[in-house]
């Protein structure tokens, strides 16, 4: 379960964040938009109702809201960073028609390998892409 906006912002206030409009503003958008957005798009969507919004400080919420672990970054494609709120472990499926990224279930933290005993884990990451539903019917 994802935490709320409210729950969201006592973790900022409790690790001693700044609670800076535009920064609840992006942390809203997040929670608001679980679409795995990018910083274009997060930037572009708040410019409308935040016109003196700098990409700047979209990218630098995203630093510290990521390093604070209250959202996650993800590379899927090696030229696109996106950001999830959903922070604990899970797998993901992009669409290559649609590009949409949607969540899924796996039980990563029980996966072992002996091909791995030696190394240290710092990200565990399952993605798939291929084509959704709704892409394979539009095509049919």
């Amino acid at each position: 379960m994802t935490p709320s906006f409210a729950e969201l912002k006592q973790n900022l206030k409790a690790k001693n964040i700044n609670l800076s409009f535009q920064r609840l503003k992006v942390l809203e958008y997040l929670v608001n938009n679980r679409c795995h957005p990018s910083v274009e798009q997060i930037f572009s969507d708040l410019l409308k109702e935040l016109p003196t919004l700098s990409k700047t400080t979209v990218y630098n919420t995203l630093r510290i809201l990521t390093e604070t672990g209250l959202v996650r970054s993800m590379t899927i494609d090696d030229n696109e960073t996106r950001y999830d709120i959903n922070t604990k472990n899970h797998g993901h499926f992009k669409c290559n028609s649609c590009h949409t990224i949607y969540d899924f279930y796996v039980d990563i933290d029980n996966f072992c390998s002996d091909d791995l005993k030696n190394f240290k884990i710092e990200n565990k990451n399952v993605y798939f892409m291929g084509i959704c539903p709704r892409c394979l019917t539009n095509k049919e």
